[in-house]
């Protein structure tokens, strides 16, 4: 039910609510059904819909860790094969970070 607004004098402001119309009859069933829990909006689901089979799927993958997205990583590819090579390095400890050092020379340039 819609809360009511009250003037100085505790009199309800505004045009008085017909407790038996129709509306208001809508209202307090959609208010109890939405205090038990079972009030419904949108539309129905199809469990057996394609969607809903699919939605099913995903979520059973996803649970065992066997949900994929996206493309398939080609291992033979220049960038996995770097990537591989960096890996290695990492864990060997010969990846060498950061900026390399300028190399110094002795020559004298002429102009």
């Amino acid at each position: 039910m819609k809360k009511v607004s009250l003037s100085k004098n505790g009199k309800q402001l505004g045009r008085p609510v017909n407790v038996n119309s129709e509306r208001q009859k809508r209202l307090k069933e959609l208010e109890l059904k939405r205090k038990n829990g079972t009030l419904k909006l949108g539309r129905p689901v199809d469990v057996n819909s394609e969607r809903q089979k699919e939605l099913e799927r995903k979520k059973f993958n996803r649970e065992n860790g066997i949900e994929l997205r996206g493309r398939k990583v080609n291992p033979l590819s220049e960038r996995q094969i770097r990537l591989k090579e960096l890996e290695e390095k990492r864990k060997n400890g010969t990846l060498k970070r950061g900026r390399p050092k300028k190399v110094k020379t002795d020559e004298v340039v002429s102009k």
